[in-house]
């Protein structure tokens, strides 16, 4: 038995249907559909288990960082996409008044600004080091320095 014998058509495409559906959990928005309008969402867990793993699991130091950095820019990325507000507006109120509607905050912006100068100073620090750690010990491989500190300490 088919769902047209039911009186319920299939959906065309994502969501989309031709009639009225006697079922109701054909209704449903789709996870796809869901997925493309919060794009931002989706990118920032991708940026950040991708930045995850690189810290974890490269021996790399420089890679660390670059992992760093990608966990780092998820984080700037879900900050910003949770401050969206759809229909808000500059948060400046008019010299004639009328302060009506909804109005974007400005905090997690402002965070995020102070978080690209932190995360710019410690990639500069962290760059640093590893230039320091390759001119000590002639590698950047995490277990071979492991072993030499081991050995000489």
């Amino acid at each position: 038995m088919s769902l047209a014998g039911l009186g319920v058509q299939a959906p065309l495409l994502l969501g989309q249907v031709s009639q009225p559906m006697l079922l109701d959990q054909f209704t449903q928005p789709l996870l796809l559909d869901q997925l493309s309008l919060r794009y931002a969402y989706a990118t920032f867990a991708i940026l950040l288990a991708v930045g995850l793993y690189m810290m974890v699991a490269s021996p790399n130091l420089v890679k660390k960082v670059i992992g760093l950095n990608m966990f780092q820019s998820a984080i700037f990325l879900f900050f910003v996409a949770t401050a969206y507000m759809h229909g808000g507006s500059v948060p400046v109120i008019p010299t004639e008044g009328g302060a009506v509607g909804e109005y974007a905050s400005p905090l997690p912006h402002v965070i995020v600004l102070t978080a690209i100068v932190v995360g710019v100073s410690l990639t500069a620090v962290a760059l640093a080091l590893i230039v320091r750690i390759y001119t000590e010990y002639g590698t950047l491989d995490e277990r071979t320095i492991r072993e030499v500190v081991d050995d000489n300490g």
